[in-house]
């Protein structure tokens, strides 16, 4: 945790982003990943600190569509860009397609790595290059689930792409 309280004699740089939709300004060391700013200094513990090397995916969030390690990137890269992370991509009652596919696929177990796997199933979409299952698993092997739901996943996945008429439907036999 690099927050400017934990280190006030060294300087710091503005910083204005747009997350989950509410603008937000910053005074911030220029060490300070986009994960620790979201984690330390807006309480959005809903990205997973992981691996911390950018090898495992679960600090995936989204900026302005597209999937990012959050622990590999400076936060002051990002001035006035968006960012959405799980808590901004939907609510009970109001879930994203992703997020209930993911429960209607039952596509996670212990739920660790399930908001970046989520954010990364959601860029997945927003990028438009699956085509296939193998493609869905090629794209989505930035992100690790250490319980092993990985076909749940791709299902709901499928499921999505399927409802968007962007995806061929699957044989009865897969």
């Amino acid at each position: 945790m690099d927050t400017v309280l934990a280190h006030p004699a060294f300087p710091t740089s503005p910083l204005s982003l747009t997350i989950n939709g509410k603008a937000h300004s910053f005074d911030i060391h220029p060490w300070t990943t986009l994960l620790d700013l979201l984690r330390s200094d807006l309480q959005l513990t809903g990205t997973k600190k992981g691996c911390d090397h950018g090898q495992c995916g679960a600090c995936t969030v989204l900026i302005e569509g597209e999937r990012i390690n959050s622990c590999l990137k400076l936060a002051v890269t990002l001035d006035g860009r968006e960012i959405t992370t799980i808590e901004g991509l939907g609510a009970p009652g109001n879930m994203h397609p992703i997020q209930t596919a993911f429960v209607e696929h039952d596509a996670f177990q212990c739920g660790y790595c399930t908001p970046g796997q989520i954010c990364s199933a959601v860029g997945l979409v927003n990028e438009g290059h699956a085509h296939s299952r193998e493609e869905i698993r090629e794209l989505m092997s930035g992100n690790l689930c250490r319980c092993g739901a990985y076909t749940n996943i791709a299902d709901a996945i499928e499921d999505v792409l399927g409802k968007q008429g962007t995806y061929p439907c699957r044989e009865a036999a897969e």
